[in-house]
């Protein structure tokens, strides 16, 4: 067994002193070795890794949010187009419902203005009242005439036929 390892496994204590004489005192050359200079390694840090964590974080974020807005914008944009059409199409029957009823409108203000009034219908039917009762007028007249015509062709017969 080894020295050191003697005396831990004997429970003992044994304080290391050294005198200031031997501090003062410069290693021996042999045991100075030249040792390379250890380069100084910057340590990221949590603030640096915050600062990167919390940009990279925002950018991947800001991404993802402008992605979904494409993605809505180009639906709305869809539904749009189609609520355009379709107001297009509504706008076109409408334009030829108008357009039916204003031919509708034309063709009955010229049956209006073909069609007698109340008052030309009252003052044909006076007139045709008037041509009527002359005709009934001058019928009767005819038939007196008729009547007395026949009158005298029976007066005649009379007399006519008793002279033979």
């Amino acid at each position: 067994m080894s020295a050191p390892a003697r005396l831990f496994a004997a429970g003992t204590r044994r304080a290391i002193h050294s005198s200031a004489r031997r501090l003062a005192e410069p290693a021996p050359a042999a045991t100075q070795g030249v040792v390379s200079e250890v380069p100084v390694q910057k340590p990221v840090g949590g603030f640096r890794g915050g600062i990167f964590g919390f940009l990279l974080g925002f950018s991947a974020a800001t991404a993802l949010g402008v992605y979904y807005l494409q993605q809505d914008s180009k639906i709305t944009t869809g539904l749009l187009m189609a609520s355009v059409s379709e107001l297009q199409g509504s706008t076109a029957k409408i334009t030829s419902h108008l357009d039916r009823l204003q031919t509708v409108e034309k063709d009955l203000a010229a049956l209006k203005a073909s069609v007698p009034q109340k008052e030309d219908v009252t003052k044909v039917r006076g007139e045709m009242k008037k041509v009527y009762d002359g005709l009934h007028l001058e019928l009767l007249d005819l038939r007196a005439h008729v009547w007395g015509v026949e009158q005298d062709v029976q007066k005649l017969a009379k007399s006519d036929s008793v002279r033979i």
